[in-house]
């Protein structure tokens, strides 16, 4: 399953607890919390491109399956992780003990990150 295409927040659960533990300020989790952002997925074969727009702000990130890669986190630092990919539709990271899986399911895109016992939840439909 490609995860190539551009998906819409439709809903999130957990935002506001969440950036408070990694340790975003309140002025950027007010700004953030109300904004249906988008995130673009480009595959190509083990070669993944994802950007992530919400509001005025953009992340930039590549990997490459099973290799370690340097990426901007939601907080904006930089930081080492190596991506997997389980099954056909999962791709799953940890980094700075923050666990990321990202499934796709048709045209739904869930994005779960876990934080101690804080989990984001985010629902993405595709575009």
């Amino acid at each position: 399953m490609s995860f190539t295409g551009k998906y819409q927040l439709q809903s999130q659960e957990n935002f506001e607890a969440f950036m408070k533990a990694v340790g975003l300020p309140d002025d950027l989790i007010q700004k953030g919390k109300d904004t249906k952002g988008t995130v673009e997925f480009v595959q190509n074969g083990k070669h993944f491109k994802f950007t992530i727009t919400s509001g005025s702000k953009v992340i930039q990130n590549d990997f490459t399956l099973g290799e370690e890669s340097e990426m901007q986190s939601i907080t904006g630092e930089k930081v080492k992780a190596v991506v997997n990919m389980e099954g056909d539709n999962k791709l799953v990271a940890t980094f700075k003990n923050v666990k990321t899986v990202i499934e796709l399911n048709g045209d739904i895109l869930t994005s779960t990150f876990q934080l101690g016992d804080v989990t984001l939840k985010r629902i993405s439909k595709r575009i």
